[in-house]
């Protein structure tokens, strides 16, 4: 179904709205304009980061806007769009060039090729993206957590999805996660969460089989990390602890 664009954003935008007013962390906001700005905040409302209203209750209606703030927005909106247009958008090209090849005239270095392209587009588009909204939040006085941690230098699954879109991840711990129990219940039960937890973050994703399998297949690492194998990695050396986690990712 063609949806409007940014619904998975502002969606759980409101949904944080909603559950944290329920659980009496933030006050109901009863001027209708202050709310609706919340909602359609417009620079971060297409690709995120997801701002959990408790963030900027104060905010709407205390801040400052001063020239060294503005100038400081302009900086990290530069820096997000040249992350946009002079990295993201040429990779993107090759990635698209080499997809668009037939499985007769793909080769194993140009399969590779378009395997690493798409991986630094999608990054450098994505956090590029959250640099322009979090620059453009600060122009008007606002204060936009960072959502990306230069996640390609993680040493597990586990870091990079400390690193790797930070609002969604916390979303989901913090909605989701903590709320089935976490880490205070019994093993097979905390696996249950993670899974529950990464299926859901794939359909966020998108509402096909492809991102579903995507969320479960992290899901899966990530239950392996922390139960199976977490502790082996943890004694590698640096080098491979990073080959390791880029592997995983770029598969």
């Amino acid at each position: 179904l063609p949806l409007p664009i940014g619904i998975s954003f502002y969606t759980f935008q409101t949904m944080s709205y909603v559950i944290d007013v329920y659980r009496k962390e933030v006050k109901v906001q009863k001027n209708f304009v202050t709310f609706g700005t919340y909602v359609a905040l417009f620079p971060q409302l297409i690709a995120g980061p997801i701002i959990r209203y408790q963030t900027v209750e104060e905010q709407m209606v205390k801040r400052k806007e001063t020239i060294d703030l503005f100038s400081k927005g302009i900086v990290r909106f530069m820096i997000g769009l040249g992350k946009k247009m002079l990295i993201a958008n040429p990779i993107g090209d090759l990635f698209r060039e080499i997809a668009g090849m037939g499985a007769a005239d793909l080769t194993t270095v140009s399969a590779w090729l378009g395997v690493i392209a798409f991986t630094l587009q999608i990054y450098f588009d994505f956090s590029g993206y959250s640099d322009m909204a979090i620059g453009l939040g600060r122009m008007f006085g606002f204060e936009f957590k960072k959502n990306f941690d230069v996640p390609y230098i993680s040493k597990s699954i586990t870091e990079f999805w400390r690193r790797w879109h930070i609002s969604l991840s916390s979303w989901f711990r913090e909605y989701v996660y903590i709320p089935l129990g976490g880490n205070h219940v019994t093993i097979s039960r905390n696996i249950v969460n993670l899974l529950i937890v990464w299926m859901l973050t794939g359909m966020w994703h998108g509402a096909a089989w492809n991102f579903i399998v995507w969320g479960i297949y992290y899901g899966v690492v990530l239950v392996l990390e922390k139960y199976v194998w977490g502790a082996i990695v943890d004694r590698w050396p640096s080098v491979l602890q990073h080959i390791y986690a880029l592997v995983l990712v770029l598969v």
